[in-house]
């Protein structure tokens, strides 16, 4: 069975999206979708001494209708000042430097689209999750919007099994899916805690926290990645 993730790009994300791709075999950023204000693709929480902080990406016209692919930073110091907030946040980290080597890495990218995927792929390498197939849907010539697209994405790729977020329970044709042979699962979001700086644990932070702080052989199983099918999920 061929395991299939699709997700707009995301700035350093979470470790909950991080089992998410470890679960995939193909994954498909979604990088012509357009900006919605509010998602995670231009932002992530941080710890801080002073409490848990936005870390976010200010846009061009804030991003407005604009396609993810297309995104611009409006602050040419956005990646020194996030530098800053990252070494105040995980500086104390055995493995700092390593997570501060993927952040500039990734903020080396030429475009901001291509800032965002990197920063998850440098993430994925980091927890030590395997290479995958990895597509761009602005590359794939697969027309449409929705439920509808999504389907034929995963087809497109000979998936058997689309393994999403909780958000698309608001959109997703589960019976189509059904119909093509191709089973939903959901993510069970349950990483196993690590030891953060800065009070009590909170799994919703970037990534790069869990780099700081944990050996690079120890980093996967704190993923624990789980699904369960559409019907179960939406039922609870």
């Amino acid at each position: 069975m061929t395991r299939v993730v699709i997700s707009q790009p995301m700035y350093f994300p979470w470790v909950g999206f991080m089992a998410q791709m470890a679960l995939a075999d193909v994954m498909i950023w979604l990088d012509d979708a357009q900006f919605s204000k509010g998602s995670f693709t231009n932002r992530v929480q941080v710890k801080t001494a002073d409490g848990v902080k936005w870390m976010s990406v200010p846009l061009v016209n804030k991003g407005n209708r604009t396609l993810i692919s297309d995104l611009k930073a409006a602050d040419p110091t956005t990646a020194e000042r996030h530098s800053s907030l990252l070494q105040a946040s995980l500086s104390k980290g055995a493995f700092f430097g390593e997570a501060q080597d993927i952040f500039h890495r990734a903020w080396r990218k030429t475009s901001l689209v291509d800032t965002l995927i990197e920063s998850a792929e440098g993430l994925a390498r980091a927890v030590g999750l395997p290479e995958r197939d990895t597509h761009r849907a602005s590359l794939m010539d697969v027309a449409g919007t929705g439920s509808a697209r999504v389907l034929d994405l995963v087809r497109a790729v000979g998936g058997s099994r689309y393994i999403t977020g909780h958000g698309a329970r608001n959109y997703l044709d589960h019976q189509s899916f059904d119909d093509a042979g191709v089973e939903v699962e959901y993510m069970k979001y349950q990483p196993l805690a690590w030891p953060q700086d800065h009070g009590a644990f909170t799994p919703y932070v970037t990534t790069l926290d869990l780099v700081a702080q944990v050996p690079g052989a120890h980093r996967r199983a704190h993923l624990a990645p789980q699904t369960e099918g559409w019907r179960v999920f939406t039922e609870t």
